[in-house]
């Protein structure tokens, strides 16, 4: 499996997975969780879209500085991963976490991005979201990482799926125990750092965008894709019904048509514009 490193030597992993001559698709996913995120994204995406899945610093088979690291750190570790594949842009999908970065990629480096989407995100952090990531950065120590995130399931899936999604409890705790407890501690730390002034320069985002959110997701509530889907120009937003914060598993084939659709759509535009400007 490929390997990079990042400007600080940070030693980044990835997979790859589609057409070596498909769009370029870099997935970015969100809090503990690493390229094995998008698993039921994999067959809907993988036989037109060159698809770029990154392990973020703090997960996964990448590296775990013991160090605090920002946000920022792992936009640039994707990009990192973007030019060790010999990609100048990509369309870029963010998950969680994931979609923070991804704004921030968008935000500080607008030329990598040909389209841009947001599931399940947010651009400001609220106090009642950091009073809950400050008990998360004391209590995962104390539970360990395959604890911590089974019982904190009802924060990914909505009740109304939590009996038929169960059994994916065992997969979520084994994901998360790939990790060390300061991986996780890290990650909820960066997140906690972000500045608050990213969300004034979201308006200045060109790229076309699509906001995505479950109508039951509590940990970022429809409320902050709306704010993203106002403030970004041009914007859509799609919720689906009765999904929670982990659409991306409880809702999958809800979400991936409605990525698709809209992946689509980008790619024959891009390349239009693409001719045009030629």
């Amino acid at each position: 499996m490929p390997v990079t490193r990042s400007a600080d030597g940070t030693r980044i992993h990835y997979v790859t997975y589609g057409p070596s001559d498909g769009e370029p698709l870099l997935l970015i996913h969100g809090l503990g969780t690493d390229h094995l995120g998008w698993i039921l994204q994999r067959p809907a995406l993988a036989g037109d879209f060159r698809c770029i899945a990154v392990d973020n610093r703090g997960s996964g088979q990448s590296d775990k500085p013991i160090a605090a690291y920002r946000l920022e750190d792992i936009a640039a570790d994707a990009l990192a991963v973007l030019d060790a594949e010999n990609v100048d842009s990509a369309h870029i999908v963010g998950a969680s976490m994931g979609g923070v970065v991804a704004q921030i990629i968008a935000v500080t480096h607008p030329e990598r991005v040909r389209s841009l989407v947001l599931s399940c995100t947010a651009c400001q952090m609220g106090a009642w979201r950091s009073e809950l990531l400050e008990e998360w950065i004391e209590r995962a120590p104390i539970l360990g990482m395959r604890r911590f995130m089974t019982e904190n399931l009802n924060w990914l899936i909505g009740p109304r799926s939590m009996r038929r999604l169960w059994p994916i409890a065992n997969f979520i705790g084994l994901m998360a125990a790939r990790s060390p407890v300061h991986g996780l501690v890290n990650q909820l730390k960066a997140i906690l750092a972000v500045d608050e002034a990213l969300a004034a320069e979201l308006s200045n985002i060109s790229a076309p965008t699509l906001v995505i959110v479950g109508s039951q997701d509590i940990l970022t509530p429809v409320a902050d894709s709306e704010m993203i889907a106002s403030t970004i120009p041009g914007a859509e937003l799609a919720v689906i019904r009765g999904a929670a914060h982990g659409l991306m598993f409880d809702h999958a084939r809800t979400f991936n048509k409605t990525l698709r659709t809209f992946l689509d759509r980008q790619v024959e535009d891009y390349h239009e514009l693409a001719d045009l400007v030629g």
